[in-house]
């Protein structure tokens, strides 16, 4: 009784709970899909999706749906961003910019509205050194995913994206940039090279 007459008394609403909800379930998807495990980012990620979308904001849903698709672009998955392309035309010119960064098509008048973190990948000609200053693990690949995709990537950035998903124990993009990096071995016919990518692969996924 004591509780219910001061909860009428005070003049300070409890705070909404769906952005704890959506940030928590936000961030199990994206460790869930790093970590390969595609069934449970699915569910996580719904789950967000649903308490951001009763909001009716397209702003946050765009941004919502932007990180998913960045989740993708670290780990080398070339697809649309299928899930942003539906609220474009209601979404931000910062999130319209974002969403040509992810896809590798981001022009100079773009990097002002970009994440700090992403503006100086834009045009940049040293991308391994831009890259290393990132200091996000997920920020990092994300951008080492856009070079690639923008065709820019370096073997300095390929050896710097393996490190950073090795050293987090992101399983899906570590076995994506470890595949570059034997195909790059192959091609420059360093069979030694290959054959030691092959073994850490292996031992990531070990061959069935």
């Amino acid at each position: 009784m004591l509780l219910l007459a001061l909860a009428a008394c005070s003049s300070n609403p409890p705070p909404p709970q769906w952005p704890a909800e959506a940030k928590g379930s936000s961030e199990r998807a994206t460790e869930a899909w790093l970590s390969g495990d595609s069934r449970i980012e699915a569910a996580e990620f719904n789950r967000a999706r649903a308490e951001v979308a009763r909001t009716g904001q397209v702003a946050l849903v765009a941004r919502l749906e932007l990180l998913r698709c960045a989740t993708r672009v670290a780990s080398l998955v070339v697809e649309p961003c299928t899930g942003f392309d539906v609220l474009a035309q209601d979404a931000a010119p910062a999130e319209q910019a974002y969403a040509r960064y992810l896809a590798g098509t981001a022009q100079a008048a773009d990097a002002a509205l970009l994440p700090e973190v992403h503006r100086s990948l834009v045009g940049n000609s040293t991308p391994a050194a831009a890259l290393a200053a990132i200091k996000d693990p997920l920020s990092q690949l994300v951008a080492a995913g856009v070079l690639f995709r923008s065709g820019r990537v370096t073997p300095g950035v390929i050896a710097q994206a393996v490190e950073t998903a090795s050293a987090r124990g992101w399983r899906r993009p570590l076995l994506a940039w470890l595949q570059v990096q034997q195909e790059r071995a192959k091609a420059a016919g360093d069979a030694n090279a290959a054959a030691t990518v092959q073994r850490r692969i292996d031992l990531v996924a070990p061959p069935r």
